[in-house]
């Protein structure tokens, strides 16, 4: 079923309406100001202390008002500016009201920051959380640099808006050189209550899928790839209940997506003179959505991923994950606006904003690139699918684990995946594909970032071998809407142990047919290459379908951490554990 444009057009207009009128009534419009070399920026906090509110406010995105949680009545959170080397102290206050459809508490988590454990602002596992009419402080030293941003752990507060950008400014000269500064911070908004979004995704996984393939997309294929073909990838994906088009669980048919705080219409726009270097600071601070990034007549050169550099790498377009971070420098010259546009992966929507010499100017939108298509190979499935015809698929593959498609030996799987109610597929053939830029972005006539492309600028800072490997399978099941580790949803897991002190490989092998972003707490995550040499140190590794990736852990944090996927409702549904490291 596809849905025409009026419709989205419609909405569109609303939505700019919405974004140009009442937001700024309201004090969300992005405000001016910010000393260090840029303008066009939400509230900006620097120094050592702060005092942090959440509470919640009245916005309006899609012409209609709904209640969204703030920090000091700014959605975004205020951009908080901290130094490298400093001691901060946030005091943040809960001013939320307990309701039926929530008890209240609050938290921020401080994505990506090296901290004490009971500073990480995960309640139930670091702390208990803040209660309402209750304050916590946080005070930690600050010990590293760069772009990351801070959200809340309670619920789905981080969807109903509590997520904010963070800049640490370095101690040491930064290597590169740029005049203006911004943050770009990109974002998911659904009017829907985020609980009854989940009951949703719980009773019917596809119903943002509009994307069915019909009898005229049949006839195409036959032609194309022979009937007998055609009919066996039909039987394939019938037999495993999936839709190879069902590339995100939640898409723009539900969602408004966001720039800075404002929609696309609503035009989020960063000044410059031609020929200044300015830096964009790309956070992707959205619930369940992956970006690709580009700025049509510009390129893009990234200089430092999840807030750690890396050697420079000029790209036309990127990837960006929920909850990763990157920097860029581009040099705009020759017109007097540029497009930033930011599509989503499953192509359903975009939000776009403008670099421009002066405010109230626009350049051309591209239209939306074509609807990719899921295949086998994508997930690791093989690309001679025809010994499959006539195989009952069900609710359990584990008898897909046995065969070989000439891609090597077959993976083991935990026990715990064996005829597991929450388990539908296992991937066959995984393998690292650090040098796939992802579905969607192959062969697209640009040149597109991949992580095979990233080097960080600083050798391996442990220098040791992994002592031991830690694999661990993702794991879900699409109709039920289940996700896990190992076939093990969070409540009934048993903690991952590390000894303190020690340097470890883990290695997160995709048994699904979705990309999953997951985030260690506390530690960081050093991705290696095919061959397990360092190659980038980031805080959150991407993990597409079918795909086999490792990095080192070095466990220098004493405590309990959260480790989960990034997509709030894959977390919220079972795709995290606890880790514990200790003497």
């Amino acid at each position: 079923m596809k849905k025409g444009g009026a419709g989205l057009s419609r909405r569109r207009f609303v939505q700019g309406l919405a974004a140009g009128g009442v937001l700024a009534g309201l004090g969300l419009w992005p405000k001016q100001g910010w000393a260090l070399r840029s303008s066009g920026q939400p509230e900006v906090l620097a120094g050592t202390d702060f005092d942090l509110s959440i509470g919640e406010m009245a916005v309006d995105f899609t012409g209609k008002a709904r209640t969204a949680v703030t920090v000091n009545g700014s959605l975004p959170a205020p951009l908080l500016r901290w130094k490298e080397g400093s001691t901060v102290n946030i005091r943040v206050r809960n001013a939320l009201q307990r309701t039926s459809m929530h008890d209240g508490e609050a938290s921020i988590h401080w994505h990506g920051i090296l901290l004490p454990a009971n500073m990480d602002g995960v309640p139930g596992l670091s702390f208990d959380g803040i209660r309402p009419g209750e304050s916590y402080l946080y005070r930690f030293d600050v010990r590293q640099s760069g772009t990351y941003w801070y959200h809340s752990h309670s619920g789905f507060q981080e969807q109903r808006g509590l997520y904010g950008p963070l800049i640490i400014d370095p101690i040491e000269p930064e290597p590169f050189r740029f005049d203006r500064d911004y943050v770009v911070l990109l974002s998911d908004w659904t009017d829907l209550d985020p609980q009854r979004l989940f009951a949703r995704l719980k009773k019917m996984a596809m119903y943002d899928n509009h994307y069915q393939r019909t009898a005229g997309d049949f006839v195409r294929d036959a032609k194309k790839n022979g009937l007998s073909a055609t009919l066996a990838d039909r039987r394939m994906w019938g037999g495993m209940r999936m839709s190879p088009s069902d590339l995100s669980d939640v898409n723009a048919n539900t969602y408004t997506y966001l720039m800075n705080g404002t929609t696309s219409l609503g035009n989020w726009t960063g000044l410059f003179r031609s020929g200044e270097k300015v830096r964009l600071r790309f956070i992707n601070g959205s619930s369940m959505t992956h970006f690709d990034v580009r700025i049509p007549g510009l390129k893009m050169t990234v200089v430092a991923a999840d807030g750690q550099y890396v050697h420079p790498v000029t790209v036309d377009e990127f990837r960006i994950a929920a909850a990763e971070t990157y920097d860029v420098i581009v040099e705009p010259s020759g017109q007097d606006a540029f497009t930033i546009f930011a599509q989503d992966l499953g192509r359903t929507g975009y939000v776009s904003g403008t670099l421009a010499v002066r405010e109230g100017l626009r350049a051309p939108i591209p239209t939306i690139d074509p609807r990719p298509l899921l295949g086998m190979p994508d997930m690791a499935m093989g690309r001679d699918m025809s010994s499959m015809q006539g195989m009952d698929m069900g609710h359990d593959m584990s008898g897909m684990a046995g065969m070989d498609h000439g891609s090597g030996a077959m993976p083991t799987h935990p026990p715990s995946e064996t005829d597991n109610p929450l388990v539908d597929m296992q991937a066959m053939s995984p393998a690292p594909k650090l040098d796939d830029p992802g579905i969607g972005l192959r062969d697209n006539g640009r040149k597109v970032l991949s992580y095979s492309m990233l080097r960080s600028a600083f050798d391996d800072p442990d220098g040791r071998d992994p002592g031991r490997d830690v694999e661990l399978h993702l794991t879900g099941h699409m109709e039920k809407f289940a996700w896990s580790f190992n076939g093990q949803k969070f409540s009934d897991a048993a903690p991952l142990k590390l000894n303190y002190g020690e340097r470890l490989r883990i290695v997160l092998v995709n048994d699904t047919m979705m990309t999953h972003p997951i985030h260690l707490h506390g530690m960081w995550s050093d991705l290696e290459d095919e061959h397990g040499n360092f190659m980038v140190r980031k805080h959150t590794i991407d993990i597409p379908p079918g795909t086999r990736r490792s990095y080192r852990v070095r466990a220098d944090a004493l405590g309990d951490w959260a480790y989960h996927c990034h997509l709030l409702y894959h977390m919220e549904a079972g795709m995290m554990r606890t880790v514990r490291v200790a003497e």
